[in-house]
C-alpha cells in the first residue's frame, strides 16, 4: 500500500496583506472612530477580542469588511496590560497581596508600536501612500508607517479568523 504524503507548507506563506503600525497614545474605540472619519470606512468592534496565551492577555480589535473590493480591513490593539496579584510574605503576622502590572504585546518584537492596521490586500503604492497620508493627518496620530510582513517573527499572530 503506497503512503501519500501532503505538504502544506506553501500554502500559509502567501498571504497577502499590508500591515501599517500606528503609535499614539488614544483609545482604541477613539482611534477607530477618527479611522473612520478620515478614511471614509467602517470599522466595528468584534464581539470578543483575540485571546492569547490562554486568557492573560487580550487584544481588542476592530473589523470592517469592504464588499465592494472584497478587503477586510483590521484594526487591532498591540498592547495589553494586566493586572496580576501576588502574595507578599514579609515575615509579619499577615500576608499582604501586590498588584503588578504585566505587559504583553501581540507582536513582541514591535514594542513601541500601540496599533497595528492590517488590510487583508496587497495596495498598490500609490494607495498604500494616500492611506498613510490621511492617518499621518489626523492629529492625535504621532507617526504611521508601513511594516514588512517578511520581517516579522511572529506573524503568525496576525491570523484572525
Amino acid at each position: 500500500m503506497a503512503v501519500h504524503k501532503l505538504i502544506l507548507d506553501d500554502v500559509f506563506d502567501e498571504s497577502v496583506f499590508t500591515l501599517i503600525a500606528i503609535h499614539c497614545s488614544i483609545e482604541d474605540y477613539r482611534l477607530a472612530y477618527l479611522l473612520n472619519k478620515f478614511l471614509h470606512i467602517n470599522l466595528c468592534r468584534k464581539r470578543f477580542d483575540l485571546d492569547f496565551k490562554n486568557g492573560k492577555s487580550a487584544y481588542s480589535i476592530f473589523n470592517w469588511e469592504d464588499k465592494k473590493q472584497l478587503i477586510d480591513w483590521n484594526l487591532v490593539s498591540n498592547i495589553c496590560k494586566t493586572n496580576d496579584y501576588t502574595q507578599v510574605n514579609s515575615g509579619l503576622l499577615f500576608e499582604t497581596t501586590q498588584s503588578i502590572t504585566k505587559t504583553y504585546h501581540l507582536l513582541p518584537e514591535l514594542k513601541t508600536v500601540n496599533y497595528l492596521l492590517k488590510i487583508d490586500d496587497e495596495l498598490n503604492l500609490v494607495k498604500e501612500k494616500y492611506i498613510i497620508n490621511t492617518i499621518l493627518s489626523i492629529p492625535q496620530i504621532a507617526t504611521a508607517y508601513t511594516i514588512d510582513q517578511n520581517q516579522l517573527k511572529s506573524k503568525d499572530n496576525l491570523i484572525f479568523n
